[in-house]
């Protein structure tokens, strides 16, 4: 190794990459190298899952610390900036390095961040932190993108697109940009968008084999395997699997049947556990349940002890990391999980069986076949570096017919180009706003030009953008947003507080309009608001549920503040708002979680999402509505903002402001006559110790709280937790 680096790290680091088990390097290193890493280009790498695409980004970091500069590190989701938060503080911690991770509040520049080395954050809050005018980002050497190719993303790939044009615009050649992925076929054009040199590893530690199964018989190019001990596929497999010693991943289209999938692998994976490994798996199932009591997590806590687990966006985040580490440590022998686990967090297996390459798209309503590409992705997690010579990804086949058609289709099949999503007017409405309100563009001409460097000009022509993005500055012309006059785009302050915000356009639009016709509001009508705007995701609407739900609206039609849409399509959209709303609002009257899970058939991290969601919605249209001049709705929705945060009731909020004090135990010590601050600072520490849920540790926090400077600090601290985990800490 040290051959190949040279003089280029100092020997401490050199140390700590040898302590860190890195002996040697792999192709993907010694590529990136060969191709510059240690020089002022730019790179995007693409290379398999678990080829050490990480340990490239650990190089060029090192080599940016040691010369002065500060590294961003992007990643697409929350789990995974944890992920590579731990990764990066593991090797760049001991060489006295700083590293820090950020995925909340959109409405800060964070300038804490400014005293730390590396910071870890995901695209949004990147965006976020430019809009802001971040002063540390100046600072700035080295932008790593994690899963650059999610550039194609339909939902989010424009704001990382628009970012890195951003960046790179502004920063010049004193920011390098290194993009990793595991998967780009029009991987020379990304590189030539980004001004880098592309970098492309077919090498992988553990050999990928992928076939198909049916009908007891497993297919591979170089020939067959027959199964056949069970009559199911899943069982098939799974049993196959995990007799030699292995561990399966078993990817279905929906949570249903995920958590169905793991039922019936349940049947054979109890009587594959050894005595020390059910014991381990009882204390895990113990801590889900202490975790959470809704139905949804109980069935998983009884899953685990059985050696199976299901995994998708509706667990708390708690629950999720239990069984993904539960997974890491060889516990537990196949979890069934929806795709979106392949593009998260890093868990490999022996043996990954795609069950379906069919998913039903709620919004269109019919089954559609997925991308090559997310095969590829779920694919890509086959093979555990440290265990298996091989990993195997297979496709399960429904006939004769459909063994072939797997295997042109998508086995021997190319992954789709990355294509830019900036063509979509939902995503480009939000970044023309920002561009005009933060990027330093005052007219057209300077519009027309950066909208010239972005991946969609390069893709479809410099002025492919024009027709559209002129549309959107007219509408938010119309809207008081901005001002255009003779050439000169100008943001206004309300278009300005938008972008700041973090808010799509059309929710300050649609918050004015329920502010002029509505004097005032009660909460559901408030909730109904912020269930209405493109900003909140909302609840599906089941056919069992419609009549129930008109029933409902009838009733309360006066609170809502909005007249039912007669199109029987368009109705079907109010109602899934109206649902939506409801929910949110038997959160603030403290429901708990369970009733919730029942009734609208959510997942605790359903609710989660939602409810922040829905917080930072009523926030902003609380700012909103005070930069125009409605008094009343900015209060309201600023209270109702703090309720839909800590899930409470008016009468709460004073109690839940003090740290380790969420709804639980606002409510136990409101129902035991401790009502108000004052009533908890002159509380003797002994009274509050004995309540049941309180205890003496926390009661002699709360104390601390108006003892010894404490409040007025917020203890501090909160900057370094994940989101989620706050959220789950409130619970308790």
């Amino acid at each position: 190794m040290r051959e190949v680096l040279g003089d280029v790290l100092p020997e401490n680091m050199v140390k700590i990459l040898y302590k860190r088990g890195v002996k040697r390097f792999y192709p993907t290193q010694l590529e990136a190298i060969k191709a510059g890493l240690f020089e002022n280009v730019n790179l995007v790498v693409s290379a398999p899952t678990a080829s050490g695409k990480t340990l490239v980004a650990v190089l060029a970091s090192m080599y940016e610390l040691v010369r002065g500069g500060k590294v961003l590190y992007l990643t697409p989701l929350r789990a995974l900036a944890s992920e590579k938060y731990a990764e990066l503080k593991s090797f760049l911690g001991e060489a006295g390095f700083s590293v820090a991770v950020t995925t909340g509040d959109y409405d800060q520049a964070d300038p804490w961040l400014s005293k730390y080395d590396v910071i870890v954050t995901t695209n949004e809050k990147a965006d976020s932190l430019v809009r802001h005018r971040a002063t540390w980002l100046g600072e700035v050497r080295l932008v790593v993108v994690d899963e650059i190719h999610l550039l194609g993303s339909e939902r989010r790939g424009a704001t990382l697109e628009i970012l890195l044009t951003r960046l790179r615009a502004e920063m010049g050649n004193r920011m390098r940009l290194l993009g990793l992925s595991a998967t780009i076929r029009n991987l020379e054009e990304i590189a030539r968008w980004l001004n880098a040199v592309a970098v492309r590893v077919d090498w992988r530690p553990v050999k990928l084999r992928e076939g198909v199964y049916y009908d007891g018989v497993l297919y591979f190019d170089d020939g067959e395997t027959k199964l056949g001990v069970y009559d199911d596929p899943y069982l098939d497999l799974f049993y196959d699997a995990v007799r030699g010693g292995g561990q399966m991943l078993l990817f279905t289209p929906t949570r249903r049947s995920a958590v169905a999938a793991a039922k019936r692998l349940a049947r054979v994976s109890r009587k594959m556990l050894g005595r020390e490994v059910l014991e381990r798996l009882r204390r895990i199932a113990a801590e889900l349940r202490r975790v959470s009591s809704d139905k949804v997590t109980q069935n998983l806590a009884d899953l685990v002890e059985m050696g199976v687990a299901f995994h998708h966006a509706g667990l708390s985040y708690a629950a999720r990391r239990l069984v993904e580490d539960a997974f890491r440590g060889s516990l537990l022998k196949c979890v069934s999980a929806t795709p979106t686990l392949a593009a998260g967090v890093n868990l490999p297996a022996r043996r990954v069986v795609v069950a379906s390459y069919k998913r039903f798209n709620v919004e269109l309503g019919y089954y559609e076949r997925i991308p090559v590409m997310e095969y590829k992705q779920m694919a890509g997690r086959a093979g555990r570096p440290q265990y298996d010579d091989i990993g195997e990804a297979v496709l399960i086949a429904r006939s004769a017919d459909e063994v072939d058609y797997l295997f042109e289709e998508y086995i021997h099949a190319e992954p789709e180009k990355i294509l830019s999503q900036l063509g979509s007017e939902p995503v480009l409405r939000s970044q023309l706003l920002s561009i005009v309100s933060t990027g330093g563009i005052n007219d057209a001409a300077q519009l027309e030009r950066f909208l010239g460097k972005t991946l969609y000009a390069i893709q479809f022509g410099p002025f492919s953008l024009k027709a559209l993005s002129n549309k959107i500055l007219e509408r938010l012309s119309s809207n008081g947003l901005i001002v255009i006059e003779d050439g000169y785009i100008e943001a206004t302050p309300l278009g300005r507080r938008t972008s700041e915000l973090y808010i799509d356009p059309e929710t300050t639009i649609e918050g004015l309009r329920f502010f002029k016709k509505n004097s005032e509001a009660r909460p559901i009508g408030y909730l109904m608001l912020i269930s209405s705007t493109p900003d909140m995701t909302t609840l599906y609407l089941r056919r069992n549920e419609k009549e129930r739900l008109l029933d409902m609206l009838e009733e309360r039609l006066g609170e809502l503040g909005y007249e039912p849409p007669v199109d029987e399509i368009e109705l079907e959209f109010f109602l899934s708002r109206f649902k939506t709303a409801l929910l949110l609002e038997d959160w603030i009257e403290e429901r708990g979680e369970d009733y919730l899970v029942e009734k609208y058939e959510v997942g605790p991290g359903d609710i989660y999402s939602i409810t922040q969601t829905a917080e930072w919605v009523a926030f902003s249209l609380s700012q909103i509505a005070d930069i125009q001049g409605y008094p009343v709705h900015s209060a309201k929705l600023g209270v109702l903002s703090k309720r839909i945060k800590h899930g409470i009731k008016e009468e709460l909020m004073e109690l839940v402001s003090i740290p380790g004090i969420g709804r639980v135990r606002a409510r136990i010590l409101f129902n035991h006559g401790y009502r108000s601050l004052l009533d908890l600072a002159q509380a003797d520490v002994e009274e509050l110790a004995r309540i049941r849920g309180i205890g003496r540790s926390l009661a002699e926090r709360i104390k601390r709280y108006f003892t010894s400077g404490e409040r007025e600090s917020g203890l501090g601290g909160d900057e370094y937790l994940e989101p989620s985990q706050q959220t789950i800490d409130a619970y308790f």
